[in-house]
């Protein structure tokens, strides 16, 4: 009954979602507390107190018709103009209301732009390891995703294979600043080469290179880090946000996606985005939440609570004789297994009730993905059943 496409999915689900199935039967055999879930990242910090707040206020407030009402599929015009200004006033841009299209969530952003932009048979480059989704995302509208090997030294993107693989049909580079599951952060450096690289080779090739930069974790940098923002290295670029991480929504599922004046065609892009918006049955972003966002632009998430966690686990980690690069941003360690099939890897941790994400499933082999955006309590918990995962492997 089910289509030829949808058979591979199914029989590929997300080892993500298995593992946070497994998490939810494991705490329901031994008790939450004993259970040591790193697998998903679904925020432990609660929504900033003024997002409630909103939420009361604008239900007691507006009128309902206009509240839960459709607009336009690009979102408030308000709305829009408010998240414009906001990025003018961060980091001197000059975006205004018909550069940003409200979407639900990043997932549907990247959807919508993919449907804008692809014909079958064109191919869009990303870096290992990335976000599992993007494939299928991609494949959605008869795409290829090539991907770029990556540095498990660094986790710095491979500039020099990038560049080879670059093609013809080459319509799109996804990138994810900071990135999932590594925690690194692309610097101006490394942002101005791959500028560099993609104008030569839309010259060479005569064609145009979209760059789809993904940023739900843009607000989650440590230590001073700058996330630099992509539309002042390259023109065209197309922004990808998603307040599920900034403001601990995901399940609300509310973004945006800017799509920048220097954008090749750019008025030509944005109306057809609005038409995908429609088209792909999103229609429009939730209407609620829109207007939460508008009254919440300011509103910052609880980044030390993610610094604790994230020095407690990488301190704890590392002393066992465990192996990673100290993440930057976002809420995740991509630690190198002990073994070199990191499945095996993750079924010795299931022993312990200790829920980690093999690498194969980010396209990168011989990692597991750790998410710390859980209590600090459940890390404190989790140490000394990693220290008998580090003591069969002969870490500690």
């Amino acid at each position: 009954m089910i289509s030829e496409k949808m058979k591979p999915l199914v029989n590929n689900n997300s080892a993500i979602r298995a593992m946070f199935e497994e998490g939810k039967r494991l705490a329901a055999q031994y008790g939450a507390e004993n259970v040591y879930d790193f697998s998903l990242g679904n925020p432990n910090v609660p929504a900033p107190a003024e997002v409630n707040q909103a939420i009361i206020d604008l239900v007691n407030e507006e009128d309902s018709v206009f509240l839960h009402g459709y607009m336009s599929n690009a979102g408030y015009e308000d709305v829009r103009r408010t998240v414009a200004d906001s990025l003018n006033k961060r980091f001197g841009t000059h975006f205004h209301e018909n550069n940003i299209l409200m979407t639900v969530g990043a997932a549907s952003g990247l959807n919508v732009i993919l449907k804008t932009l692809l014909n079958p048979g064109d191919e869009v480059l990303t870096f290992a390891p990335y976000f599992v989704e993007y494939g299928n995302y991609v494949r959605n509208y008869d795409g290829n995703l090539v991907v770029v090997s990556p540095n498990t030294e660094t986790f710095m993107p491979n500039l020099e294979e990038f560049a080879e693989k670059i093609g013809s049909r080459t319509k799109a580079v996804i990138i994810n600043n900071p990135n999932n599951p590594t925690g690194v952060v692309y610097s101006a450096e490394i942002l101005t080469a791959m500028a560099d690289i993609l104008r030569r080779k839309q010259e060479e090739l005569g064609i145009q290179i979209v760059l789809i930069s993904d940023e739900p974790y843009r607000e989650l940098a440590y230590d001073g880090v700058e996330v630099p923002y992509v539309t002042k290295f390259y023109d065209n670029t197309v922004i990808c946000y998603s307040y599920s991480k900034s403001l601990s929504l995901p399940g609300e599922r509310i973004g945006y996606l800017v799509i920048p004046d220097e954008l090749t065609d750019s008025e030509e892009v944005f109306g057809a985005a609005v038409i995908a918006n429609r088209v792909l049955g999103c229609v429009n972003a939730p209407s609620l939440m829109q207007r939460v966002i508008m009254r919440c632009i300011d509103s910052k998430v609880n980044l030390e609570a993610y610094d604790r966690n994230r020095n407690l686990l990488y301190n704890g980690l590392k002393e066992l004789g465990f192996s990673c690069v100290k993440p930057q941003g976002a809420f995740y360690l991509f630690v190198k297994s002990p073994e070199p099939d990191e499945k095996a890897f993750c079924a010795a941790c299931k022993k312990h009730n200790i829920l980690v994400v093999p690498g194969t499933s980010f396209a990168c082999p011989g990692f597991v993905r750790v998410s710390y955006c859980v209590s600090y309590g459940q890390i404190e918990r989790s140490l000394p059943a990693f220290r008998k995962v580090a003591e069969e492997y002969g870490l500690c």
